[in-house]
Order: structure tokens, then sequence, then C-alpha cells
């Protein structure tokens, strides 16, 4: 009654040999620099000169070279920017943690309470 399939299925999975697949850290290493970033791009706009070099040299040693530098400002708010700021430290700080990495972690940690602080003490606010 019923006839037997003679070819491949369309549905079946492409042979996967051919594609490298990232490890957990790998993907962890690739998301953290990815957040600290457009952290350092932020950084630089705020023009805090030497929290960024902190954060260039934490993404160099992950991706293995130095990053691009944020190129143009944008003339934002400074709270704005500080929030962003902040939610992006944070964001690194969980992936730091997620990986055991602690160097990135304290970084991450330190530049969330400069952002923090300076949210709360409006004269520090486009200083720090």
């Amino acid at each position: 009654m019923y006839e037997p399939i003679r070819t491949k299925s369309v549905h079946a999975l492409a042979d996967t040999a051919d594609f490298r697949h990232r490890s957990r850290e790998e993907e962890l290493n690739i998301q953290l620099a990815g957040h600290l970033s457009a952290l350092l791009a932020v950084t630089d706009e705020l023009g805090l000169d030497e929290a960024a070099e902190s954060i260039a040299g934490q993404i160099a040693r992950l991706r293995g070279a130095p990053p691009a530098r944020h190129a143009g400002l944008t003339g934002a708010d400074p709270a704005a920017l500080h929030r962003r700021a902040l939610a992006l430290a944070g964001r690194a700080l969980v992936v730091a943690a997620s990986r055991a990495d602690t160097a990135a972690a304290i970084l991450s940690a330190e530049r969330m309470d400069a952002h923090t602080a300076a949210l709360h003490e409006p004269h520090l606010v486009g200083a720090h």
C-alpha cells in the first residue's frame, strides 16, 4: 500500500561536518567584547579617557587586537550617556561573571559604580 521512500528527505539536516561550531566560552568572549565595545563608545563620548583606556585594554585582551575607537560625538545629554553606560556595564558584568573573567567583572563593576555616582551627583555628570 505504501511506496518506500527512495530519496533523502528535504527535511534532513545538512551535513554539519563542514560547519565549525563555537564553544560556549567563545560565544561568551564575543558577547563580552561586544558589550565592552559599546561601553567604550559611550565612555569615549563622555570624555573619560582613563576609563576608556582600561576598557580598550580588556577588549584587546578578548579579541586579540585593539578595538576601533568611537569617531563621532552625538552631543547626547551626559545623564543619558551615563544611564546607557551603566546599563552596558551591567550587561558586561553579567557576561564576565558567566565566564568567570575576574578582570572584566571588576572593570564592569567599577564602571557601574562610577556611572551611578555620576547620576546621583549632578555636578559630576560629564566628569570622572
